[in-house]
């Protein structure tokens, strides 16, 4: 197989100064608010009583002239309703002290679910007599992509490959929400049927019409939300309520939206908490919230990266509850104090602050709050200003404190912030390869020149971490050398495994679109084809144990963000017609399920 072009070429392309220069960017932003410990001068005088210049206050003369005035009777009136006030407030007081904090945790809790219940019968009402007045959004279905299945042999090969991995789990774990591909068993997370619900854009997307109303029909008659079952807020967000929204919109399909509208109300109680940023874990049945059993922080990005599908519900039902809820948090974000627009991965769900000193990166738990920033911009119209102008802020600060180079070959990686210290680690995450393509997506709606040419270089060293290894897969983790030696990057053998995650291709398949570039192409054929040789197995894929190794062992799980995210953007990365779902007119979620860039 011949080498795809371009892969050989190691010399920097010109006007990388302009990414890495020496100085700060004149464009810092200082998210200090100097003028606000500044302390005004005291405008009246506070002498101390015993003070020789001390002076009755006026209004103190005043009371007492008015108090003699009153007659007998009166006074004894005043003071008796006094004292009644004083012991009402004592019994409450007392009754509340010996109260079991556990029945006034729930009591609490019931409190704030209960009035959070309440906002969305009431904006549920109002929106049914908005209705009948005017409609704030309307999806227009004859708008809507076509899609005719696949139009070359690329595309015919991972079509194939999808219907692999959806018979195996057909066979051997049908309902349940992963399969485990080389026992030929089933995993349940949630008990939601993740990999149908997740998968089922993608089935359509490739005109598979069979499996495609296979899971519709699971879909319809057997997925419910009525379980006493803790789910991740997040996870559940991603998976299901934007898959649901993307069906709804690709089929016109009312049934997706029900379903959809059900999950939200359900997921609306993770916002019940004191400072409106949501709680990690929610009990769908019994509609209840709480922070995970290991912290009492939730995660900065999941947090941040539930905004386009919430948005989209709104839109879809005309409810704004769901928009507004969401949008609170991304405003709150707004307004709290980060490195030059990073920030921390942990934030306390109950004052809304971030955990100090915290890990600063763009792999896990931080990578998508900078992902939503500008797809948020992105599906309002470019009409919502400090998203942009926050996105801004961090990709300069990504290029200063983060953005580093190899030796010897100086290749372009994006670092992290350590935890305490905030002293520099050369680790770059898999997850982190999202960058380029979103970057790139950036520059295409009018941002800076220099986050292209970032985004080239940067998807250039995320195209090494695969050619590195024999097996032709990237690492969960890559590290990269700062100091002296003769090789850039090296993988620790914890960090070996592949989980077949989605991060580069959706970058290859944005930059593919956006510059025509069938380099991008070849480079997803050369990761297609190391799936295949390497985690293909007789009931699916599976993840790996060690890239490094010739004869990588299997982890025995099959993720369901390969078929969603990872088979959906090679499939599309491989296609005659590089706009089959146009940027300009979809914004697809971090779970890659597009939805519709409204027009107000």
């Amino acid at each position: 197989m011949s080498k795809p072009r371009g892969i050989l070429k190691r010399t920097l392309p010109r006007g990388w100064n302009r990414i890495m220069p020496s100085r700060k960017p004149e464009t810092r932003i200082d998210f200090c608010d100097n003028f606000m410990a500044e302390t005004p001068p005291n405008r009246y005088f506070r002498g101390r009583p015993e003070s020789p210049m001390y002076v009755e206050p006026v209004a103190t003369r005043n009371f007492f002239r008015k108090w003699n005035q009153l007659s007998r009777l009166q006074r004894s009136l005043v003071l008796v309703i006094l004292i009644l006030i004083a012991i009402f407030c004592f019994m409450y007081g007392l009754s509340s002290a010996i109260s079991p904090p556990k029945v006034l945790a729930a009591r609490s809790k019931m409190m704030k679910n209960s009035s959070l219940l309440l906002k969305m019968k009431k904006a549920a009402v109002s929106s049914e007599k908005d209705k009948k007045n005017i409609v704030l959004y309307e999806t227009d279905f004859s708008q809507r992509p076509i899609f005719t299945g696949p139009s070359n042999a690329q595309q015919y090969a991972v079509v194939q490959s999808f219907k692999h991995a959806w018979k195996g789990y057909k066979e051997h774990a049908w309902g349940h929400d992963n399969l485990k591909p080389v026992s030929g068993s089933a995993y349940d997370w949630f008990a939601l049927g993740l990999t149908i619900v997740d998968s089922l854009d993608t089935a359509y997307i490739m005109g598979l019409t069979e499996e495609f109303e296979e899971g519709r029909e699971w879909i319809k008659n057997e997925l419910v939300f009525t379980k006493n079952k803790n789910v991740n807020f997040f996870e559940t967000t991603i998976r299901v309520l934007g898959a649901l929204l993307t069906n709804y919109h690709f089929t016109g399909d009312n049934m997706f939206l029900e379903k959809a509208k059900d999950l939200g109300e359900r997921l609306m109680t993770a916002f019940a908490s004191p400072s409106g940023i949501p709680y990690s874990d929610v009990n769908l049945g019994a509609r209840t919230a709480h922070v995970p059993e290991w912290s009492h922080y939730s995660t900065t990005a999941e947090i941040s990266t539930v905004q386009l599908e919430f948005r989209e519900l709104s839109r879809a039902t005309n409810n704004p509850i769901f928009e507004d809820a969401a949008a609170a948090v991304s405003e709150k974000l707004h307004q709290l104090p980060k490195k030059h627009g990073l920030v921390p991965i942990f934030i306390n769900p109950n004052t809304g602050h971030f955990l100090p000193h915290a890990t600063i990166t763009l792999g896990a738990r931080g990578d998508s709050y900078y992902e939503y920033l500008l797809k948020q911009w992105i599906q309002t119209g470019k009409t919502i200003n400090y998203l942009r102008d926050d996105y801004l802020t961090a990709i300069e600060g990504v290029r200063e404190f983060l953005a580093r180079r190899s030796v010897p070959n100086k290749h372009l990686f994006i670092g992290e912030l350590t935890a305490g210290s905030e002293a520099f680690n050369p680790k770059m995450d898999h997850l982190t390869c999202f960058l380029p393509g979103t970057l790139a997506l950036g520059h295409a709606n009018g941002l800076p020149d220099w986050h292209m040419t970032m985004a080239e270089e940067l998807i250039n060293t995320c195209y090494l971490t695969y050619a590195a290894h024999p097996t032709f897969m990237a690492p969960e983790i890559t590290h990269f050398n700062i100091g002296s030696g003769t090789e850039d990057m090296f993988t620790k053998i914890a960090d070996a495994h592949s989980l077949l995650r989605p991060e580069f291709v959706e970058s290859l398949y944005i930059m593919y679109q956006l510059t025509g570039n069938t380099t991008y192409q070849d480079w997803g054929w050369q990761v297609y084809m190391g799936i295949e040789k390497y985690a293909r197995v007789a009931k699916g894929y599976t993840s790996v144990t060690n890239v490094k190794s010739d004869k990588p062992a299997p982890k025995d799980m099959m993720e369901t963000f390969f078929l969603s995210e990872t088979l959906k953007y090679l499939y599309l990365l491989f296609s005659d017609d590089r706009f089959t779902i146009d940027l300009n007119k979809y914004v697809i979620t971090t779970e890659a399920h597009p939805l519709p860039i409204h027009k107000v």
